[in-house]
């Protein structure tokens, strides 16, 4: 399956200021991806159920 490398088009949620990404986004053709954080390295992934886990 081909990737998507197309940037990333976060939208500021009406009046909110926050930005909006979805999973498909988020986690292209993959199942985790790794978010680092203040220098820690975070895992978010996609159960077998369609759940999010974050895990350190």
């Amino acid at each position: 399956m081909a990737k998507n490398h197309a940037p990333l088009s976060a939208k500021p949620e009406q009046g909110l200021g926050r930005r909006r990404i979805t999973s498909q986004q988020l986690f292209e053709a993959q199942n985790e991806v790794v978010i680092e954080h203040m220098g820690e390295e975070y895992r978010l992934r996609i159960t077998s159920n369609g759940k999010l886990i974050l895990t350190k």
